[in-house]
Formats: structure tokens, C-alpha cells, sequence
């Protein structure tokens, strides 16, 4: 156990440069005491650790070093072969590349360990796209990957929910929710000198920009893409800017912006359950609602679940009827009542 953790300690200085103590014991999940020592274990073995102090300062390797242990573990080599998603890495346009990489990594694996390793892709196959759809074109998506992986900055030509626009931006990552793609970039005209604020972005995922008018990143939906056009300009990416949480940052600042109202329900056992299935945030009432239960005498379970608007939540619990009844606001019962009573008429049925 000691032994991966100094290795892994190596090869955190040798790929990241030089850290603090404390991101160091974060990152092998240690305190920063037991990382001290690691640190003296590992000088003793040999290995040109150096601290610096100040307040930009930390451990680092000697300049130009570097560790000739390159060995994967056998779970480590499974984990690898688990990884490869070879539907996005061929939208990406590097399905070839990732097989040959693959086959090179079996081709080095000792014997014994090829036979888990290709176990891992013949008996786990894992498929990003949402149930009910299909992934959206992409056909501009090999260049926008390009411009990432160069550092160039791009001219796009993209459809808003509003409006076509033409901009030249500078692209900072892809990710890949749910089946569909997304870049996020800045304007070309902004770089480096924003760092303070990647990151910070909010607003609506799903259509055009994450961030509106601040001058941080932004997100552009890679299917709405019509042209994209590289540049010979380079980018100048923010030197603090962290993709992953940026996206989560930006998940749920959309999240927090949709939802603009609260309704209070009655639920069922089965109305539970449904509504757990209208969204993620939606689900989170629900167990709140069930860690502190407020019930009625015929079991039913009181939930206030956010709602986005009363027409949109109207279409919601329709469906959900008779296991979830609206209690407030009196605008959405209304909506309801309306609602049964044209479906009704439609129908032929009398309404009282």
C-alpha cells in the first residue's frame, strides 16, 4: 500500500510539477505529516525531491528527471481498457489512434494479464446516449476537437435559440453529457488575464452560453454549430481554469436559474416514485421530503418540489394523476382543474 502511494507520489510531481504539501496530501488522501515522511522515504531512496519555501513554494523534482517505472498494475491495465469510450473517440475523429494505443498497451502487458485486461471491453460496454434519442450530428465536431488540442482559436458560425452569429473564440475544453457535446471557450478576445474568474460562469446549459456578459467561458452546444473555420491565432488559456469544475459549476448554477417556483404535492408510494423520475433535482426533494416525513392519515407523503413555471409544471403532474395531487400554488390547481376539464370535454365526458 505504501509502496503505490510513493509511487503515485512520484509520478504527481513528475506530471503536475511543483505542489504545495497540502494538495499533495489531498491528492494521495494523507496528512500532511505522513506526506513529510513519504517525502524523506522517497530522498533516501534516491529520488531528487527539493522543497521550496515561500509562498508560491512546495516539493518538485530535479529538473529533467524522470522515473523509469512505467509498469501498469493488472487492475490498473483493466481500468485503462475500461476507459476507452470508442463511440466519442470516434466523433472526436481519434477511433484509429485509440485503437492503436490499445494495441500497443496489450501488445506490453505480460501474458498472464491480456486475457483480464480484454475481459474488461468484452464484458463492459459503456454507452453514453440517453434512452429514447439519438446523438446529435456533430459533423463540425473533428474541427472543434482540433482547435482544442492545438491551442488555436476558431471562427464559428452558431445557432442560438435567438439568433445565427458569427465569433471567433478561444476553445478551452469539450465535454461530453449525455450523448452531446459541448465546448466551452472564451471570447477571442479575452485570455490569461481572466483566470480570476474561469469558472464562473452560469446560466443555461442546454442551448447556447453557460456565461452572458461577464467575460468568462462560455458554452456552445457543438450540434448547433453550422461552420467552424480555424485560426492561426494561438489561445491564451487561463492559467487557473479547471474544466471539470467549471462544468459542475455551471450544472448547477442552470439548475438553479430553471427552477423559479415551488409547489407543494401530495405523493403516493408510486407518485414518489414518478416524481423522482422528472429530474435530479426533483429526486433531491423527494428524499428530503422522505428524511423529514410530513404525512397525511391515508400515507400520502407531502413534497415541495421547484417547479420551473406553472404551465411547465401543469404538463408534469397531469401525467403523474391520481398519485400526486397539487395542494399550492392555487395557479397551478387552477392550471389543472382547466386542463382535466378541455380533456374531458374532448371526450365527451360531462364535468360539474
Amino acid at each position: 500500500m505504501r509502496a503505490s502511494r510513493l509511487l503515485s507520489l512520484q509520478m504527481l510531481l513528475e506530471t503536475q510539477g511543483r505542489m504545495s504539501a497540502q494538495v499533495l496530501a489531498d491528492a494521495l488522501e494523507i496528512s500532511v505529516r505522513t506526506l513529510y515522511r513519504d517525502v524523506d522515504q522517497l530522498s533516501a531512496a534516491g529520488v531528487p525531491i527539493y522543497a521550496e519555501r515561500g509562498r508560491h513554494g512546495g516539493f518538485a523534482l530535479l529538473p529533467g528527471w524522470k522515473t523509469t517505472l512505467t509498469g501498469l498494475t493488472p487492475s490498473e491495465a483493466q481500468a485503462v481498457f475500461l476507459s476507452g469510450l470508442p463511440g466519442p473517440a470516434q466523433d472526436l475523429g481519434l477511433g484509429g489512434d485509440v485503437e492503436g494505443a490499445r494495441l500497443k498497451l496489450l501488445a506490453s502487458l505480460p501474458a498472464s494479464w491480456r486475457e483480464d485486461a480484454q475481459r474488461v471491453s468484452a464484458r463492459l460496454h459503456l454507452d453514453p446516449v440517453d434512452w429514447y434519442r439519438e446523438s446529435d450530428p456533430t459533423p463540425h465536431l473533428p474541427t472543434v476537437a482540433a482547435a482544442v488540442w492545438s491551442g488555436l482559436q476558431v471562427t464559428l458560425r452558431y445557432e442560438s435559440w435567438a439568433d445565427t452569429v458569427e465569433r471567433t473564440v478561444s476553445p478551452l475544453g469539450l465535454v461530453l453529457k449525455a450523448g452531446v457535446w459541448y465546448l466551452v471557450a472564451l471570447p477571442a478576445d479575452k485570455g490569461a488575464g481572466d483566470g480570476a474568474r474561469s469558472g464562473q460562469g452560469g446560466g443555461k446549459t442546454g442551448s447556447s452560453n453557460v456565461s452572458k456578459g461577464d467575460g468568462g467561458p462560455r458554452t456552445y452546444r457543438v450540434s448547433n454549430i453550422l461552420a467552424a473555420q480555424p485560426t492561426d491565432l494561438p489561445v491564451r488559456r487561463p492559467a487557473r481554469f479547471d474544466l471539470p469544475g467549471y462544468w459542475a459549476q455551471s450544472i448547477r448554477r442552470f439548475e438553479t436559474s430553471l427552477y423559479t417556483g415551488t409547489a407543494q404535492v401530495l405523493a403516493t408510494p408510486a407518485g414518489l416514485q414518478a416524481l423522482r423520475g422528472l429530474s435530479s433535482t426533483v429526486a433531491r426533494a423527494v428524499a428530503q421530503a422522505r428524511a423529514q416525513p410530513v404525512r397525511r392519515a391515508d400515507g400520502r407523503l407531502r413534497v415541495d418540489m421547484p417547479i420551473e413555471s406553472v404551465e411547465h409544471a401543469c404538463g408534469q403532474l397531469m401525467r403523474l394523476s391520481p398519485q400526486v395531487e397539487v395542494l399550492r400554488p392555487a395557479a397551478l390547481r387552477r392550471a389543472l382543474v382547466a386542463r382535466l376539464r378541455e380533456t374531458a370535454r374532448l371526450y365527451g365526458l360531462v364535468c360539474s
